[in-house]
């Protein structure tokens, strides 16, 4: 008789010089782009990779911590949350830009470039950007500061921010992609900070 699932799964590291977190990594991927964030659970997650669900914490911290990841973006999502919410709400539009600028500059677009590429013709990537946009950052920042239809207003900074992204790295069209990181801010977190805390008409 077989033994139940849950006897029979690996605990802790995996044995044999296995790459417990390149595992889940993999796992993580499928997960999410078949169920979304939402609907990936860090059971299933672990599951996959034959794992036991702790290690999910033990390696990232969590489920959202797994999808930034997965997606193999240079960001911590709590990290840039402490480091754009605290200080005057008016000033939070020009955080925002500032740290994606001043990240995606450091690494050249990095990972979210190759993602941005892939969203047209593949729709696991299409669905991560929008998690990344709704659930797991910018609807995260939006939801603490909106006064009001907090949907709407994620919808529209994601488009500033990935646009940007877009524009600055993918396109490259000038003289945004080399203008520096204090013009940036300057002529695009005024249009942010209306989308995050003002009339949206």
């Amino acid at each position: 008789m077989d033994e139940p699932r849950s006897a029979t799964r690996r605990r802790g590291r995996r044995p044999a010089g296995e790459d417990t977190r390149g595992a889940l990594l993999a796992a993580a991927r499928v997960e999410f782009a078949e169920r979304g964030f939402e609907g990936a659970t860090v059971r299933r997650i672990a599951d996959r990779a034959g794992v036991d669900a702790a290690m999910v914490n033990h390696w990232f911290g969590g489920k959202e911590q797994l999808f930034t990841a997965a997606l193999e973006l240079p960001i911590d999502p709590d990290a840039l949350l402490a480091q754009v919410l605290p200080g005057d709400p008016e000033e939070l539009g020009a955080r925002i830009v500032r740290t994606f600028v001043e990240v995606w500059d450091a690494t050249g677009g990095g990972a979210m470039v190759a993602l941005i590429r892939s969203i047209a013709g593949h729709e696991e990537a299409a669905r991560m950007m929008r998690e990344f946009v709704s659930r797991v950052i910018i609807g995260r920042v939006v939801e603490v500061v909106a006064p009001d239809r907090p949907e709407l207003r994620a919808a529209l900074c994601g488009s500033q921010i990935i646009g940007l992204g877009v524009i600055r790295f993918v396109v490259r069209v000038e003289p945004l992609a080399s203008a520096d990181t204090e013009t940036v801010v300057a002529t695009i977190a005024p249009t942010l900070q209306r989308y995050l805390t003002g009339e949206l008409g």
